[in-house]
């Protein structure tokens, strides 16, 4: 496992980006259609990064690519967005306290799958550190019935949907890197430009297809959002990159993110429930020092 420093302060940091990410997610999408909120926070992240690399000198190193390579991360492409996709419908529907939060449990499918197919065997201080965090999710999903949103429900259907592919490309951003040894700024790169062209042409279908529904209203929320999960991911990718790490550990640190959206829904969407679900957070937040403790 790599040093402290090196995985545990870029994971930290990119949840706190994605803690952003979902605010403005949340606002983005609040009784507004979702593609266009999608596709554009989408194209703004996108156009920055290649603009930065651009300013680096880095897009030559970063666009040469192999055919299979190619193909590998546009199955990516093509897993986050139909995560995406029901993710940001769900958002739209459920309080941000407890669609992130519930969202957040995807660790606890990235760490059956890092078991099953990388032989992640957690040490004991870690495996009591991941129980507190599965506890705390454990919790939030619990608080979700007594909101009005039972797991049958619309909202909560997709956001467990979205989980579960987003537990999905977890484990493959490990076999990507880590297997396949693609680049990661090359992986960024062609991830970012896909998502584009596939959220595109969701949103063209959409548009032109499926006509009626919530107008659309541009909002500044939007290529914030776009921005700040760049700037997650780039963090992300360059921790998941780190030789011997383990996803399954990584991704229940990264999703501490909901702490950020706990907070800020308290204060700005005056969320319900706020003293049972700030049990939970507790609960996650001392799993996250066991496994810091524990490396």
């Amino acid at each position: 496992m790599p040093s402290f420093a090196n995985w545990f302060l870029p994971t930290l940091l990119s949840a706190f980006a994605l803690g952003f990410y979902d605010i403005f997610k949340k606002h983005a999408v609040d009784r507004n259609s979702v593609m266009p909120v999608l596709f554009f926070a989408t194209l703004s992240g996108s156009a920055l990064y290649v603009a930065v690399l651009a300013g680096c000198g880095r897009v030559s190193g970063a666009v040469v690519c192999t055919m299979p390579q190619f193909f590998l991360v546009f199955l990516k492409s093509l897993l986050v967005s139909s995560s995406w996709i029901c993710v940001y419908y769900a958002m739209r529907e459920l309080p941000i306290s407890l669609a992130s939060p519930i969202r957040a449990s995807s660790p606890l499918w990235t760490v059956l799958g890092g078991v099953i197919l990388f032989g992640e065997l957690p040490s004991v201080y870690q495996f009591s550190g991941m129980a507190a965090i599965f506890a705390g999710y454990w919790f939030f999903a619990g608080l979700g019935k007594k909101e009005g949103f039972p797991p049958l429900s619309r909202g909560v259907i997709l956001i467990l949907a979205g989980t579960l592919l987003g537990a999905g490309s977890a484990l493959y951003d490990k076999y990507l890197l880590n297997v396949c040894r693609i680049p990661r700024e090359m992986l960024q790169f062609y991830f970012s430009v896909d998502l584009v062209f596939v959220l595109g042409a969701a949103y063209g279908i959409r548009r032109f297809v499926f006509r009626h529904g919530i107008p659309f209203e541009w909002r500044w929320s939007i290529p914030l959002t776009g921005i700040l999960l760049i700037a997650a991911d780039y963090l992300y990718f360059y921790a998941v990159s780190l030789p011997d790490i383990r996803i399954s550990i990584l991704s229940l640190v990264r999703r501490c993110s909901c702490v950020v959206t706990f907070a800020f829904g308290v204060w700005y969407f005056h969320d319900v429930n706020i003293r049972r679900k700030f049990c939970a957070l507790v609960l996650i937040l001392i799993g996250v020092a066991i496994l810091a403790l524990a490396d």
